[in-house]
Order: structure tokens, then sequence, then C-alpha cells
């Protein structure tokens, strides 16, 4: 196996012109998002009439100096090829000196199939990402390129079905986007499936936040001043009520071996956090009903990890934070990314850390959650 020292436990791809002539079945190309120009002559996926487009700008600027990044006018032509070609994303990593990635989809784009009521066309799409993914974009180089595989939102079979096809793919996780039964709410509707992910041995990520169909919205590219703070702050605001659903339901005392992923979130954050869960919990556990073994903080430390991209505060406190809970990522080909300076700002992050500690966060704890040191196989 690879011998990793720098995993990017976090990044993405934008979606080449080619994926859905290639991938999607004929019977629904018609359907199928469209490459079109944005108002500055760039390349734009429109999702249909009246629909926002999205844009590629800030979702493939690697390397782009800040003054010079904005969703509009940037082209497939004008921006790195490694933002959706394997071979390609191989060659910016070595530059970079990232020896393996974790790599999510757009939610955007996810939401164009999981929000049509088609299930065919639904199920179609996600399963056509899947499968560029698995087949063409991680087949560069498996032992490096690692695919979360998108879930869909057919209910509970469905994903379970979907799970094991992907796993058989070389899929090491998953990332769901609406709790698996497709309730607003987590329940014990979803058990089956986060009973499927421990047996298979496939964390479950969750990208921020869970869609929920009350609060339904966005799709275009954000703008204006309150873009700013909605970017900046989404992980921190959006995923501690993810974590309070999952450990105050008891899910983990069902499943205790169930691994969570909060990716994008930051980590700096956790202790405080964790702090507050705790005391609420002791003062509030018996009238609200809830009914758990653990002290909330203790499901974090056991079955939980966060990824975070610029987060010096949360590595001068990775001990209230837990070294082994914590992962760096890029978020490469996103503008968050410092593509080709990774290894400078790991390094002035990471001034003074041991080095046994440093090397978890940066890698061992990606290593140790999805078992890169084994042999891939089936159970």
């Amino acid at each position: 196996m690879p011998d990793y020292r720098i995993i990017d436990a976090d990044c993405h791809t934008v979606e080449p012109p080619h994926i859905w002539e290639r991938w999607l079945p004929e019977e629904y190309q018609d359907r199928a998002p469209k490459l079109v120009k944005d108002e500055e002559g760039g390349d734009a996926w429109s999702f249909g009439e009246g629909k926002p487009l999205m844009k590629i700008g800030l979702v493939a600027t690697p390397g782009m100096r800040f003054e010079d990044m904005k969703w509009a006018g940037y082209t497939y032509d004008t921006v790195r090829k490694g933002c959706w070609d394997g071979k390609e994303r191989l060659v910016d990593m070595d530059y970079d000196g990232v020896d393996a990635e974790f790599i999510y989809p757009s939610q955007r784009t996810m939401h164009h199939f999981m929000g049509n009521e088609d299930q065919d066309f639904h199920r179609a799409g996600i399963q056509a990402y899947n499968n560029y993914m698995a087949q063409e974009f991680c087949a560069a180089d498996p032992d490096r390129l690692f695919f979360l595989a998108q879930m869909p939102n057919l209910g509970v079979d469905e994903c379970i079905q979907e799970l094991k096809r992907c796993r058989e793919m070389g899929a090491r996780g998953t990332i769901i986007t609406t709790w698996p039964s497709g309730n607003d709410d987590l329940s014990e509707a979803d058990d089956p499936f986060f009973a499927a992910a421990q047996d298979l041995a496939m964390p479950v990520s969750i990208h921020i936040n869970i869609q929920r169909r009350r609060n339904a919205g966005g799709g275009g590219s954000p703008e204006g001043p309150a873009a700013i703070g909605g970017m900046a702050l989404a992980g921190f605001l959006g995923f501690p009520p993810i974590f309070c659903e999952l450990t105050m339901s008891g899910l983990l005392d069902r499943y205790p071996k169930l691994m969570i992923i909060g990716v994008e979130t930051e980590v700096g954050w956790i202790p405080e956090a964790l702090e507050q869960i705790d005391n609420f919990y002791w003062r509030n556990r018996t009238h609200t009903g809830v009914n758990i073994k653990h002290l909330p903080s203790h499901y974090f430390h056991e079955n939980f990890l966060c990824t975070f991209i610029t987060d010096r505060f949360g590595v001068k406190n990775r001990y209230e934070i837990g070294v082994k809970n914590m992962a760096w990522s890029s978020d490469y080909p996103h503008h968050g990314c410092d593509w080709p300076y990774s290894r400078k700002v790991i390094a002035e992050m990471f001034d003074g850390v041991p080095s046994d500690e440093k090397h978890a966060i940066l890698a061992q704890n990606m290593v140790e959650l999805y078992g890169l040191d084994q042999t891939y196989s089936l159970p």
C-alpha cells in the first residue's frame, strides 16, 4: 500500500463536459444538465428554464489570486483539467504534495436529480455520477483517489442497494444528502441503512447539512455581501444540530461501530459546543425523554470525525477536540483551497505540533477510518 503522509479528507470534482452524455442512459439525456454560457461567456450548467445557472468559476479555481476569483467568465479551457480528469488530478496532487484524496460530489448537481419527482430519472442520475467516479475519475489510481458514493433519496431499501453496489465498485464510504428514509427528521425508519453501513464498514459522510423538504431551496451561485458570511460560517452553523440529532436519537447506542464524518465543518467550535450540549443534556434529558447511554460528547469522540481546511484555533485546541477526531482537507478545486501551497499552509498551521499528532491529523486518522492499510475486499 502507498505510504500516506498527506491525505486530503475533503475535495471535489467539477463535472466534465461529457459526463451525462457518456454516463447517463440515453432516455434521460433531454433532462440532463446542459452546458451553456454565462453572462460573461464562461461555462455554466443549466438545470432547466427559470433555474439559476451553476457557473464553474469559484468551484474550479485552484491556484488563482483571490482578486481574480469570481463565479462567471471561466471555461473548461481556462481552468485546470485536474478539476475533472483523474489523470490530471494526480499531476496536481503530486505538485501539491498530496498522497490521496477523498472526493465528494457537487450537491447542487445531485439536487437536480434528487429533487425530481421521476424516480427513474432520480436513480439514473445518481448512478451515473457514481459510475463516473468509480469507472473513470478514480480509475486513474484507486489507491490515491477515493470516491464517496452519493446516496439517492428514494427510501432506505434503495439506499442500501446503492451502498452495496458502490461498495463493490470500490467506494470506501458514502455521503447522504437527506436522511435515508426520506423523512425530514432522523428516526428508527433510517436504522436499516445505518446498520448496513456499519456492517459494510462504510463511514457515512454529511457535507455540512441535511436537506429537508420544509426548508428546500437554493441551487444557484451565491452572490453579494451575505454570501461571504453564509459560506464562511456554513459548517459550524449547520452541522452541530445534525450532531445533536444523531447522538440524542440513540442511533449510536444501537450501532456503536458506525462512523460519521462531518465534512467541511471546521473544528475550532467543537470544544465549546460539546460543553454546552453536555450541560443541556444533563438539565433537560428527563423532561424531553432523551434516553441515551452516554454523554453526547462521548459519542463525538467515539463515532465522529470532522474535517477542516484552515483552522489554526482548532489545531491549537486539538486535545479538547480529540486528535483522532479531526482531519485536514484542501477543498480542491473550490476557491477555499490553497493549491499548490498546501504544504506551506500545513507547515504554518501545525507549527509546534508533535510529529505523531501532525501525522494523525494529516493522514493516519483517515487511514484507520477507511482501512487504507488493509487490502480492499468485500465483506
